[in-house]
């Protein structure tokens, strides 16, 4: 999204925007750095860039995001070659830059996320909205409050006003982010609000489905669950980052809440949603983590029974608490993970024998490819139709005739 917003402001000061390196005069770079690796990546694209640059194959680089955020003037130290640094709270100073070509660096990154024009670079028939920035949570692995600022939701009115525009502009499935999306208005209205703000989304005309995505689980009350039940736009979908389930990783990690917790929430879901689809993430590798502990995860994750989920080797951060915590091995880190993976990949192999005949209702984001409900944009499986086509952005029936992975093929019935 914050691509989207600052390419925007490129657009409404008559520049056009390509896709190809080699046809553009300025590039534009969002980064990430809420981990190591992360931060490696950007740098390597950033020097891909330059090379360009000093090649003159391209005139200027501009930087966005959370690299510009965790460095601030040292990446300019670092890059002087960059024409121009963008923090996340910054982009409103584009359009001074695009006329007095100067050099900016961060703005108030705690001030609150506004409705703001969107160039979608997403596929035209889906879009992530995000109804709230920054986090109030201090994990202490997670660099995320000192990148991204304080937890600040959007007025209630300018996100349903963004949403009517988004499905204006063809938008038929919306999915809800924030770093804590169960906190959405509790700053502005002194408690939660997302259900609220859930039934005001559906009532748009032309939206058809709603998915949620970063929901805690100590949030995620019978209120919710029910009002996710009887809704015939919000998606039998939740993601909810979970990280680990023993106690103590938790309580190291200073997350709220506990496994009680956490186990009520899912049987809960169940009970009421017996085909929700639920993704998580963990971290394996935390500091202090033992044996049991994750011995612990592993029965934890064949008792839940994701559909999905994303798996994550500790990343050890500056500035955190985690930081001077006392280590695990990188070896004990790899094999934590593979064997995280090995029992998820069982539990998806049980999962698609189960759905083989099976009937879904599919987006079709190609007309050779397309979702279900289970199926996050770029981040879960997808379909793939075996005969026929279908139109982008419409929506079809398939059946499944196998499936392997997160990827299931099929039939248009």
């Amino acid at each position: 999204m914050d691509s989207e917003v600052a390419v925007s402001k490129f657009l409404n000061n008559n520049y056009e925007l390509v896709f190809d390196e080699t046809k553009a005069d300025i590039v534009l770079i969002n980064t990430c750095a809420f981990l190591k690796s992360a931060i490696e990546e950007s740098d390597s694209v950033i020097n891909h860039y330059l090379k360009l640059k000093k090649e003159k194959k391209i005139e200027s680089i501009i930087v966005l995001g959370c690299l510009v955020e965790r460095l601030k003037k040292k990446l300019i130290l670092k890059y002087p070659e960059i024409d121009a640094v963008f923090g996340v709270g910054a982009y409103d100073m584009i359009d001074d830059f695009l006329k007095n070509k100067g050099r900016y660096f961060v703005k108030d990154y705690n001030k609150r996320i506004n409705f703001e024009d969107r160039t979608l670079l997403t596929m035209p028939h889906s879009a992530y909205l995000k109804i709230a920035d920054g986090c109030d949570n201090f994990c202490s692995y997670c660099t995320i409050p000192l990148i991204r600022g304080r937890f600040r939701s959007q007025k209630m009115e300018e996100v349903i006003e963004e949403a009517k525009a988004l499905v204006g502009s063809g938008v038929k499935e919306i999915s809800l982010i924030a770093q804590d999306t169960t906190n959405y208005g509790l700053d502005l209205y002194s408690k939660p609000k997302l259900k609220e703000l859930l039934k005001g989304i559906e009532k748009i005309k032309g939206l058809k489905w709603i998915r949620l995505m970063y929901l805690y689980p100590s949030s995620i009350d019978l209120e919710l669950i029910k009002m996710i039940s009887q809704s015939s736009k919000i998606l039998h979908y939740i993601e909810m980052p979970l990280q680990h389930i023993s106690d103590r990783i938790l309580k190291l990690m200073n997350r709220k809440y506990d496994s009680k917790a956490i186990y009520n929430t899912i049987d809960n879901i169940k009970k009421h949603i017996p085909d929700m689809a639920l993704r998580t993430t963990y971290i394996v590798g935390f500091p202090e983590e033992t044996d049991k502990d994750f011995k612990e995860l592993l029965k934890f994750n064949s008792y839940a029974r994701f559909n999905s989920l994303s798996v994550f080797k500790y990343s050890k951060e500056k500035d955190t608490k985690a930081y001077n915590m006392k280590q695990v091995g990188e070896n004990i880190k790899n094999e934590r993970y593979e064997e995280i993976i090995r029992s998820q990949s069982e539990i998806v192999d049980e999962f698609n024998r189960k759905i083989i005949g099976r009937r879904f209702k599919v987006l079709f984001d190609t007309p050779f490819t397309a979702r279900s409900y289970m199926d996050a944009p770029d981040i879960d499986g997808r379909f793939e139709i075996v005969k026929g086509k279908h139109k982008t952005g419409e929506f079809g029936n398939i059946k499944v005739l196998e499936a392997k992975g997160y990827v299931r093929r099929g039939v248009l019935v």
